[in-house]
């Protein structure tokens, strides 16, 4: 059987974003930085979203001085006025919107007794509400252009429990039955997917790296033997956001290093 090379067969062009725009909320750290540095790596033009702009400013320029091409937008996700302009805005300035990257997250540590209404719904409304209309507006743009990627950062604890985080649970829960939606609602041009980490090493979690007895037991669980790192995701990344992906929607993958398959 004659073998061919990976140049010949197109692979690398599969995953190239040259040309297209993207949206990265949560942008200006961890997994979210993280993101935006990989899909513009890849060729894509990357809005950078988060609430501090001196904050994606940095990223941004990290992107420019790695010769890739980025813009930083200054973005509460809660303000629905606001996702509506930020979208639009975009939009109009690059006349198309690609990739939607709903990153952005918050947790709410405690028990199930002990939490008020209030913490619950803020919990909700930025995990959730917020992706929701995101994926509202990008969408629009996306079917009428034919063409369009929406990534959800859920989580293993959008397939499992954990105590005193029940809101968090709950949502990233959610996040995994939207893109169903998504994906039965937007299809053929537009994909929507989950990408579900396990324990990743970023400044979301620096209290229970410290935790050296929760540290060991993700150690001793996880098949890898280790925590995951931002990089361990961005192959996914590049898969649900690329042409290599266009027959892949609804789905969500697990990135754990096989914590969630070991007893």
């Amino acid at each position: 059987m004659q073998h061919l090379s990976a140049q010949a067969t197109g692979v690398p062009g599969l995953f190239s974003l040259a040309g297209r725009v993207a949206l990265v909320t949560g942008a200006s750290r961890g997994l979210g930085r993280d993101f935006a540095l990989t899909l513009a790596a890849a060729g894509a033009h990357v809005a950078c979203a988060a609430r501090t702009s001196a904050d994606i400013e940095a990223v941004v320029a990290e992107i420019v001085a790695a010769g890739g091409r980025a813009e930083a937008v200054t973005l509460d996700i809660v303000d629905e006025t606001a996702v509506v302009a930020t979208v639009s805005g975009i939009v109009s300035r690059h006349g198309r919107l690609d990739i939607l990257v709903n990153n952005a997250g918050i947790i709410h540590r405690q028990a199930v007794v002990d939490t008020a209404t209030a913490d619950w719904a803020r919990v909700l409304d930025t995990n959730l509400t917020a992706p929701f209309r995101l994926a509202r507006e990008a969408g629009r743009h996306m079917i009428a252009q034919g063409h369009g990627r929406i990534v959800n950062v859920s989580s293993i604890l959008g397939i499992l429990g954990r105590d005193t985080v029940a809101s968090y649970v709950a949502t990233k829960h959610a996040l995994i039955g939207m893109v169903k939606n998504l994906a039965i609602e937007f299809g053929p041009a537009v994909t929507a997917n989950c990408i579900a980490p396990g324990y990743i090493r970023t400044e979301f979690n620096v209290p229970l790296q410290q935790n050296a007895g929760f540290s060991a037991m993700i150690e001793s669980r996880t098949a890898a033997r280790r925590w995951g790192m931002p990089a361990d995701l961005r192959g996914t990344l590049l898969l649900l956001t690329s042409d290599a992906g266009a027959y892949i929607t609804g789905q969500t993958i697990v990135v754990d290093g096989g914590l969630t398959t070991t007893l």
